[in-house]
């Protein structure tokens, strides 16, 4: 029988099939104007939800998965960079595709696109939004109607990101793995580059009976430069059902501690003293990949700063030389639920 579980090496979540993602955090972008790639500043931490069972709310029981302590309007975007074998990959924000913009679905679809491919996609910072643009994953709560999710189905249900992924057919994989052992025998394998590690330990979680937590979701702050690639496999490359799925729950950082008992990261590094303290900024382009057309859902998403007001926090544009150009599973098992 295929193993179907998700599991947590580190602070990747580790999907069956090889598919890898770790949840970067990163320097919030303005909401006007497009931008180069914000950087990396460590993981956030990830735990599963059945580890903390007399804490974790029943609703958050019931969906099983994971969860990570965000802030406010803090920002992040998805590695796949630890990727093993190809696959294709759905990440749903609030139960909307962050890549056509259309409601989950238990299958691929090409028109639109509703997956990215990995390893082909080395990361993804936001929902795709224009011809070569994404906009930023910013964190909100639930309530306003400022996710992606409000905005798109006009309810706010279900919160957090969920991903599924899909591998190759039988046939496929095994022609990969073939052409993938025949070049290691000519060179060495490369692979993308990953986020910086942030290891937290888990202490034991704090006694207490369960209750209702507040609800994080995503929305949308700055444009960059970021391209959603084209999958160049025709479709039926694809296995028809998924090897597995996780549900990435997003906690308040006074409900982590209370959850887990364990310390939130500290609060974001101040993107202007980022700036002017000249650490690099990047920017990425593949001239042999194929950008995806946005759909009218996602082009029509409003940022963050239309419900929460505007974003006071002062911007430094980073100079030429600070935008750097980039080239071209142990534990136990995650407990999946009804979502």
């Amino acid at each position: 029988m295929t193993d179907t579980s998700v599991r947590i090496d580190g602070n990747t979540l580790r999907l069956p099939g090889g598919a890898a993602v770790r949840f970067v955090r990163t320097l919030r972008l303005p909401e006007t104007g497009t931008h180069p790639l914000p950087p990396g500043l460590g993981e956030f931490p990830v735990r599963r939800v059945s580890d903390y069972p007399d804490t974790v709310p029943e609703q958050w029981r019931a969906r099983g998965g994971v969860m990570l302590p965000v802030y406010l309007r803090e920002a992040m975007w998805l590695s796949f960079g630890s990727t093993t074998e190809p696959a294709a990959l759905q990440v749903g924000v609030g139960k909307v595709c962050a890549v056509s913009g259309k409601p989950w679905s238990d299958r691929l679809v090409r028109d639109p696109q509703n997956y990215v491919v990995l390893p082909r996609q080395p990361w993804l910072d936001g929902i795709n939004s224009g011809k070569g643009t994404v906009r930023q994953f910013v964190a909100v709560p639930l309530g306003l109607g400022a996710t992606v999710e409000g905005q798109v189905t006009g309810e706010e249900v279900w919160g957090g990101v969920q991903l599924q992924s899909f591998p190759l057919s039988e046939a496929r994989l095994a022609e990969w793995r073939e052409a993938q052992r025949r070049m290691r025998t000519a060179r060495p394998s490369m692979g993308y580059g990953a986020a910086m590690p942030m290891a937290m330990a888990a202490p034991a979680a704090p006694a207490g009976a369960p209750r209702a937590a507040a609800a994080m979701g995503l929305g949308v702050g700055g444009s960059m430069r970021q391209e959603v690639y084209r999958d160049d496999r025709p479709l039926s490359d694809w296995a028809d059902t998924p090897a597995g799925r996780v549900f990435v729950h997003l906690v308040t950082p006074p409900e982590w501690r209370r959850i887990t008992g364990e310390a939130p990261p500290p609060s974001p590094v101040d993107r202007a003293a980022y700036t002017r303290a000249g650490l690099p900024w990047y920017d990425y382009y593949d001239q042999d990949a194929e950008d995806l057309t946005p759909t009218d859902t996602l082009e029509g998403v409003k940022p963050v700063g239309d419900w929460l007001g505007d974003d006071h926090e002062p911007w430094q544009q980073p100079t030429a030389p600070q935008v750097k150009p980039l080239g071209d599973a142990p534990g136990k098992p995650v407990e999946d639920g009804d979502w």
